[in-house]
């Protein structure tokens, strides 16, 4: 493992951001999947060659919006391609920041809803249903290679994966790390109020009971992965470890304030030295929520009303905004952009 020291959000905030040029291309698509009975909701970030209108992606009470031209042709040339997974309950458009200042890069960003455990539609029988995750990019994979307009403008050897906890274990299973079950199950029996643990529990889940838990979602197209916060890090099994895709990139984000059950490092579960010539990178101050996008004035308090968790109220002297910054520089490095 090649470990890289803490980021100082001072020296790196807003350094590394979107380019100020023209907005990246966003188009979204019905996608057939055969594991699933509806279509599942997709989308694409691109560089754009020329300007349609202006649209924001990913706008509601909580997140601000991102923007992006809808629908302009492609860039020239061909370009690397990134699948991105969303979290537990999250989603594609609220991940705009970062899909967007990677098309900035140059890459085509490609994403789904996973179904059962996307926004709105979040329950924990199905978000344990790694397989299912997994083969909703396989499935997206497949449809934009094939499709007319943005498969020619793919370089099939640039072909990499990022995914931020719940996803994060599905980017790892794309790269070839399997999970246990009955280490998941055995580690909830131990602290059944992590992270990991407790929304499951909630829903009765024996992970041991779920064969998409422990299912080989490898997919040898990828050749670079970027993992952020990943769940699940204490249940990969070890024999997969060592033939998984090498060089990855994993990160924490805080120290202080670290999300325990995604800690893939020494004082963690350690996986970042367990996999093949990994970089492992923490980036503090912030904490694991603050992932997601930036968070419109009010926030906070209206999730406090409701009862949510406070997913805009980051650590003490955190930049949201710098945070993400950080982020888009080591993501883009992970994935040779």
């Amino acid at each position: 493992m090649k470990r890289i020291a803490l980021l100082s959000l001072l020296a790196l905030s807003h350094a590394f951001g979107a380019s100020a040029g023209m907005l990246p291309g966003y188009d979204r698509f019905d996608l057939a999947a055969p594991h699933r009975a509806l279509p599942v909701a997709a989308s694409i970030w691109y560089p754009a060659a020329n300007p349609t209108y202006r649209a924001p992606v990913g706008d509601g009470p909580i997140f601000a919006p991102s923007f992006a031209y809808i629908g302009p042709a492609i860039a020239e040339g061909r370009h690397p391609l990134v699948l991105l997974s969303h979290g537990s309950g999250g989603n594609a458009q609220t991940l705009g920041w970062l899909a967007g200042a990677l098309a900035a890069r140059g890459a085509m960003v490609l994403a789904v809803n996973h179904p059962g455990s996307t926004s709105g539609d979040s329950a924990p029988r199905r978000s344990v249903d790694l397989r299912a995750r997994g083969a909703d990019l396989t499935a997206a994979l497949d449809m934009i290679l094939a499709d007319p307009a943005f498969g020619p403008h793919i370089d099939t050897a640039r072909i990499g994966t990022v995914g931020f906890s719940l996803g994060g274990a599905t980017s790892l299973g794309l790269a070839g790390v399997r999970f246990s079950g009955a280490q998941q199950d055995a580690h909830c029996a131990i602290a059944p109020e992590a992270a990991d643990c407790g929304f499951f529990r909630l829903g009765g889940v024996r992970f041991s009971d779920h064969p998409g838990f422990d299912a080989d979602l490898r997919d040898a197209r990828i050749t670079r992965a970027v993992i952020v916060d990943p769940g699940f890090g204490g249940a990969a099994l070890s024999a997969s470890l060592e033939a998984a895709l090498p060089g990855m990139t994993l990160i924490n984000l805080g120290t202080d304030d670290r999300l325990g059950a995604a800690d893939v490092g020494p004082e963690g579960n350690n996986l970042a030295a367990r996999l093949p010539d990994a970089t492992y990178i923490e980036i503090a101050p912030a904490h694991h929520f603050t992932f997601l996008s930036r968070c419109k004035p009010g926030a906070d308090a209206l999730l406090a009303e409701e009862g949510e968790d406070p997913i805009c109220t980051d650590p003490a002297g955190t930049d949201r905004g710098a945070t993400h910054s950080a982020l888009i520089e080591v993501i883009a490095q992970g994935l040779g952009l």
